[in-house]
């Protein structure tokens, strides 16, 4: 974790499909890029930005978003997200992330990811099942 420090940036792009509209995801009745489909798209640059910064064994986990959709996007329009880490808390990290489509900006975010231990993380999550 010693590589972790604010400035740290990663980037995410997809083309939007049918599979990423509101309409697919149940979020809204309309053909455009959906919330949760903006929701992973930021998460993925976050998840970029940590790249080679975390110890072997360790990866991260969302556990808030404060997001702001601010345009549609149609299918088959490209869309970006770039995560900036702002702050390094221990295990908590915070970041700031902007998104964009072919013409504007269509979200921003603060969100919140923990380092967690990835093996202990799956037993808890396998341990509900038995």
């Amino acid at each position: 974790m010693t590589s972790l420090k604010p400035g740290l940036i990663g980037q995410a792009k997809n083309t939007v499909t049918p599979e990423d509209t509101a309409e697919h995801w149940g979020s809204g009745l309309v053909p455009v890029f959906g919330t949760p489909s903006l929701v992973a798209l930021m998460e993925n640059a976050a998840v970029e930005a940590l790249d080679g910064h975390l110890a072997s064994g360790e990866t991260s986990v969302g556990g808030r978003m404060d997001l702001r959709h601010l345009a549609p996007t149609p299918v088959g329009m490209r869309v970006r997200a770039r995560a900036e880490l702002l702050r390094v808390d221990s295990r908590r990290l915070e970041f700031r992330i902007e998104a964009w489509d072919e013409i504007e900006r269509i979200g921003e975010a603060t969100h919140t990811r923990f380092i967690i231990d990835k093996a202990a993380f799956v037993t808890q999550a396998a341990a509900k099942t038995q």
